[in-house]
């Protein structure tokens, strides 16, 4: 996993720890502004568009599924 996302989960959400969180939507760590904040930085940081159908739980409920989708949008 990436320590940049990390870094940019923090600033938008601290007091969270990413390493084990696995529900980040479903234990509403992260609101709905929060992840409209989390897919502009990522975009911009990694240089990917988020489709918006890419914006489900599964792929936002942790730092471990975030870095996933990135890696997958990064290689199409």
């Amino acid at each position: 996993m990436d320590e940049r996302l990390i870094e940019i989960l923090e600033e938008i959400q601290p007091d969270v720890d990413y390493e084990t969180c696995k529900d980040l939507i479903d234990g509403h760590y992260l609101d709905s502004l929060s992840i409209l904040s989390l897919v502009a930085e990522l975009e911009e940081e990694y240089d990917i568009t988020i489709p918006t159908v890419e914006i489900v739980p599964d792929n936002f409920n942790s730092a471990e599924n975030l870095w996933m989708m990135i890696t997958r949008l990064r290689e199409e």
